[in-house]
């Protein structure tokens, strides 16, 4: 296909998005069942044309004064991949698969648009209820963290040591482009390309196959090293999911001692058998009933909570503008429930991390706030401190508040976004 058909391509499945409220995964695939002639990286095109429309959708709706899907796939090409105006005129002319030239009131407003004239949540491409909340966490760093969250995302692995050491794997993974993280250990990292790129298919790699590593972001393996699980504890991932984390720290354990990953959820807890399996772990047994845990206690307890996942939205932009206040109350709801649930699990001298995948400090300091109120049996530990520990070579760092909390980022540490506090119950484990 030409740039055309692909931007043609991408309006139709803006417009699926936009209309009937679909998750772009979903759209992208019927598009791609619907017209099996499109090549894989015709599709792959078509996929960021419509991601990075959704990233900067306010932003370019105000460039061009024009909020339609034809409008943001137009501003995505002048702004983001390098044509001008004239230029994809010259490369869409004849074309019978491409779109309906853009209206001369949407050129001549590109053509005068200044973003420094937008208001501020247009400029950082937020949904304008959730500015103050950026404005809180971050202060004078604000626009410079959303405009963070506006890029694309790398993809990164998380080399599995139980099988693997990170040169073997990064060697492996040469043709892809795959290079060391700046943070993690055992991260390995494959830039996000621009235009049309598309990434590798890794999961194809005998690499994968054979279980040298798992995708994971280098934010997701931060985290789950800051649990700071050894060898011969007792550990519990109480909102396991996928298993990501819970590999992690299988690894981090080198197969000693065990992990129970429990989630409610069993849908969410599905791959995790597979995933285990390939990985080579022999210490992690599975829960789908909170029932199995009754009378066990942990030296650490991980807690990944239920949350709006605001420090997903450059994997995920369209769940930004689906997000609403009602659901953010609801999500705070799940985490007090949680982090009183899984509370009980914690030994005496044992630490209680929680973590969420949210950038808004309702969700994250204030969770805690509310939980450690009136409580003298549990207190936030250092983080900072905790951070030095585990990453004393690290020429990144994520935003400390009052010591105790760290909130990783695109712009501070390369990463998404996800909060982490660790909380120690009082007492001693003997």
């Amino acid at each position: 296909m030409r740039i055309g058909g692909r931007l043609q391509g991408a309006i139709e499945v803006l417009s699926e998005v936009e209309e009937r409220k679909r998750p772009i995964a979903n759209a992208l695939k019927d598009w791609g069942t619907a017209h099996r002639f499109a090549g894989s990286g015709d599709r792959a095109a078509i996929g960021n044309i419509v991601y990075d429309a959704l990233r900067l959708k306010l932003s370019h709706a105000f460039l061009m004064d024009d909020d339609s899907p034809a409008a943001l796939a137009h501003a995505v090409l002048f702004r983001q991949w390098g044509f001008t105006p004239e230029s994809l005129a010259e490369r869409l002319d004849g074309d019978k698969f491409a779109p309906e030239p853009l209206s001369e009131s949407a050129l001549a407003a590109f053509a005068s648009g200044n973003l420094a004239d937008a208001p501020d949540h247009v400029r950082a491409d937020l949904p304008e209820w959730i500015l103050p909340a950026f404005k809180e966490n971050f202060g004078d760093d604000w626009l410079a963290e959303a405009e963070a969250l506006n890029l694309r995302p790398s993809l990164d692995l998380r080399v599995n040591t139980l099988k693997a050491d990170r040169e073997k794997v990064k060697k492996a993974l040469s043709r892809a482009g795959a290079d060391l993280t700046a943070i993690a250990p055992q991260g390995l990292r494959i830039p996000p390309g621009s235009g049309g790129d598309r990434l590798p298919n890794v999961t194809a790699e005998l690499a994968f196959q054979k279980g040298w590593f798992e995708v994971q972001d280098e934010g997701s393996q931060i985290v789950a090293r800051l649990v700071d699980a050894h060898a011969g504890q007792q550990v519990l991932d109480y909102c396991a999911g996928g298993g990501g984390k819970t590999l992690a720290l299988a690894a981090d354990m080198d197969n000693a001692g065990q992990v129970h990953a429990y989630d409610a959820d069993r849908t969410r807890l599905a791959p995790i058998i597979e995933r285990l399996r390939r990985a080579g772990t022999r210490n992690v047994q599975v829960h789908d009933d909170a029932a199995a845990l009754e009378g066990l206690s942990f030296d650490r307890v991980l807690i990944d909570a239920p949350c709006t996942g605001t420090g997903t939205w450059r994997r995920r932009p369209d769940i930004k503008w689906r997000l609403s206040e009602k659901n953010l109350e609801e999500r705070m709801a799940q985490q007090d429930a949680v982090l009183a649930a899984a509370s009980r699990f914690v030994k005496p001298g044992g630490l209680l991390v929680y973590v969420t995948c949210s950038l808004l400090p309702a969700e994250n300091q204030a969770r805690i706030a509310a939980f450690l109120e009136g409580r003298a049996d549990f207190e936030a530990l250092d983080i900072a401190a905790l951070w030095q520990e585990r990453f004393p070579s690290s020429p990144k760092q994520p935003h400390f508040t009052d010591g105790r909390f760290a909130t990783l980022t695109p712009a501070s540490t390369g990463t998404d976004g996800f909060f982490c506090a660790v909380l120690r119950k009082q007492g001693w484990t003997g």
